[in-house]
């Protein structure tokens, strides 16, 4: 019999419908269950590609004993952590603060009015590896909670202060200058492996933040260095195995240090992230190898993770037929029937063996330059790369007959802005208006699904139901993100007057005017045990590095002072810990690096025909120190930025500004080249 989760749309819960545990989602039923019977709240908090959260459900959770203890002592709570961000972050907070580390799945014991007493993540249904069993655990925290409840009570009443006082601490003051770019790239350093690429040694994240961080350090004059690391890192990770050699695509993070062995689910975030920071490496070196993964990622979200009505889907499993990167993986015999003459050339360049590199199977890599070879075998690579771009079509279409990883088929607004982003500014600088139609079919998706007639955004939506969800800062501030990036593809007015609408939202229901900074949950949220503020940029960036970045660059198109304000006294709160901890803050280097960028408007005045030569140029590269807003004379101006630019002798004009004191007029494209590039 279904439990109280069958009215769920999150798939990760959907998943657990059919489980004899007696879950219910988060709520009000629960927590008043809770009192009545006296029970404490037994907290699950995964998402449905994580590998680990499978095998407890089916370890545990699907088993009819541990069910019978679960239901008899506890209020089962089932939280999927990407529809409710705020309860996975206060919670993992717990978890980290009682345990030393955190990870999904996620299990916390509450008292009835949420506090957190005794947690953990994933627990084996058996004893091993000096690990208790779950039902060990059970039993365990059902006699403290019996016969010990003075203090089980204390303990959660002394984690749930440590919890609150996060959010009442003052920011730090501080200053931004150059030195923390410095001390930054240093820290990194002494991380990289300047072998494989990546930072630190397994398991390897692709930190794209980071990567950002070291090409725009690229540009600052900070030497090869950080470009060399940026691409060292890059190359590495798209020859692995974390890279999908067939289908194109990043999955989550590599378990070895060789970006070999991949934690096989694929996130959306992750990808529009990686996406971008290609595209941006192509641009930097003008290496089509770059290009050529930015395309494969994105044409593969395209094609396995776009609802039709222009939203993207959250995750791609990591499991099919229950076991991990089944759907991914080779072996040798069957790339010799699928290929047969290209077969032994294509097993070299992707190191396919009989024996296999990972649990007698093949996870496919670049293992040799398909170059290199081309001159041994003497081929043209141009002829070789044809064959080898057939053969992988050849084994998509067989992958594709296989049974599918599940599709967490949810669209959040956050990642979706994210993607909206990847698409928009791909479209632009790779000249492909498909990228650019995904990038305008999702943001009109975006406003007619997720916003609500007050202009307040919702969380989270899955065909067939309605949005639902109350947003949270990073839905704004990776909204309004995409949305820049959208009216810089196409300059619609629309869209930055949406990203604006969007920055007085944040400034109004998030924004922390005690301490600094922004909360992640707006002010009229759902009142939970303490109001999270998070800081740290993780696989993502935090609500308020992104929140930063947003204003800084609306105030260079808006003219609003105030943004920029917030934006830098936020930032220069971040100083101290961008210069320790570069890797954990990633993005907020970025925005940094805007900010001391001395970052310039450029205003095009005239008619697409008549600005295109223009526009070519400020397009030309990779730009991260500048805004631009396109506009016809004579029009009402959009923005502050386009106001009284009138063109110059009948031609397209370029105004190059800095805080809205411009240089004179330009209408002459090599003019407006030399222009930016001495800015």
């Amino acid at each position: 019999m279904a439990n109280h989760l069958q009215n769920e749309t999150s798939p990760y819960l959907l998943q657990h419908v059919d489980n004899p545990v007696n879950w219910y989602p988060w709520g009000d039923e629960a927590t008043r269950l809770a009192r009545e019977q006296d029970k404490p709240i037994l907290l699950s908090v995964g998402y449905a590609a994580c590998h680990w959260c499978h095998v407890m459900a089916h370890e545990s959770f699907e088993d009819e004993a541990t069910a019978a203890q679960m239901n008899a002592d506890f209020i089962n709570v089932k939280v999927d952590r990407e529809e409710r961000p705020d309860i996975d972050s206060i919670y993992m907070q717990a978890v980290n603060a009682m345990v030393g580390r955190g990870g999904w799945p996620m299990t916390v014991f509450l008292t009835p009015d949420g506090k957190p007493f005794y947690a953990g993540t994933y627990f084996p249904n058996e004893p091993r590896h000096g690990m208790p069993s779950f039902r060990q655990i059970l039993t365990g925290v059902t006699q403290a909670w019996n016969k010990d409840r003075d203090n089980v009570v204390g303990s959660a009443g002394e984690v749930t202060q440590q919890l609150q006082g996060l959010s009442d601490v003052g920011l730090e003051g501080g200053t931004l200058d150059a030195d923390i770019f410095k001390d930054a790239l240093r820290g990194l350093g002494q991380r990289f492996d300047a072998t494989w690429g990546g930072f630190g040694d397994a398991p390897k994240f692709p930190q794209p933040m980071t990567i950002e961080f070291l090409l725009r350090q690229s540009l600052r004059g900070e030497g090869s260095y950080a470009l060399e690391m940026a691409e060292a890192t890059l190359r590495k990770m798209a020859q692995g195995g974390m890279y999908d050699q067939i289908g194109g695509g990043f999955a989550r993070y590599s378990v070895d240090h060789r970006w070999l062995v991949p934690h096989f689910e694929k996130m959306l975030y992750d990808n529009a992230q990686l996406a971008r920071v290609y595209l941006h490496a192509w641009q930097v070196t003008g290496n089509d190898f770059y290009r050529r993964i930015t395309e494969e990622t994105l044409d593969y979200v395209l094609l396995e993770m776009r609802h039709e009505d222009g939203g993207f889907y959250s995750s791609q499993d990591a499991d099919s037929e229950g076991v991990e990167g089944k759907f991914y993986v080779w072996s040798a015999d069957e790339i010799r029937e699928a290929l047969s003459e290209d077969a032994d050339t294509f097993m070299r360049i992707y190191g396919v063996s009989d024996e296999g590199n990972w649990e007698g199977h093949n996870i496919l890599n670049l293992h040799l330059d398909p170059k290199g070879l081309a001159a041994q075998l003497d081929v043209a690579p141009e002829a070789l790369d044809a064959r080898m771009t057939e053969a992988r079509a050849k084994l998509y279409a067989l992958r594709s007959k296989r049974i599918w990883p599940g599709l967490d088929d949810k669209v959040l607004t956050s990642w979706n802005g994210l993607m909206l982003a990847a698409f928009a500014e791909a479209g632009q600088a790779l000249r492909r208006p498909d990228y650019i139609e995904a990038a305008e079919s999702n943001a009109a998706f975006l406003h007619s699904t997720m916003r609500h007639q007050s202009g307040r955004l919702l969380r989270t939506w899955k065909a067939g139901s309605n949005a639902k969800y109350n947003a949270y800062l990073e839905d704004y501030a990776y909204l309004a993100d995409g949305l820049l990036a959208l009216y810089e593809a196409t300059f619609e007015t629309r869209w930055v007057d949406w990203a604006r609408e969007l920055a007085e939202l944040m400034l109004t229901h998030f924004r922390d005017t005690k301490n600094g900074g922004f909360f992640d949950t707006s002010g009229d949220h759902e009142r939970l045990i303490h109001r999270p503020k998070d800081l740290q940029d993780n696989a993502v960036p935090s609500g308020n590095s992104m929140a930063a970045s947003v204003l800084s660059r609306l105030s260079l198109l808006t003219g609003n002072g105030d943004y920029w304000q917030v934006a830098e006294q936020s930032t220069a709160t971040m100083s101290k810990l961008m210069s320790q901890y570069p890797s954990g803050f990633g993005q907020w280097l970025n925005v940094a690096s805007f900010i001391l960028g001395e970052p310039r408007e450029v205003a095009l005045v005239g008619s697409k025909e008549e600005i295109d030569p223009l526009l070519e140029v400020v397009r030309n590269g990779y730009r991260p120190f500048q805004v631009v807003a396109a506009g016809n004379e004579g029009e009402e101006a959009p923005l502050p930025l386009l106001e009284n630019r009138p063109r110059i002798d009948g031609k397209g004009t370029a105004y190059v500004c800095r805080k809205f004191v411009c240089q004179a007029p330009l209408t002459d494209p090599g003019e407006l080249a030399r222009e930016l590039e001495s800015a």
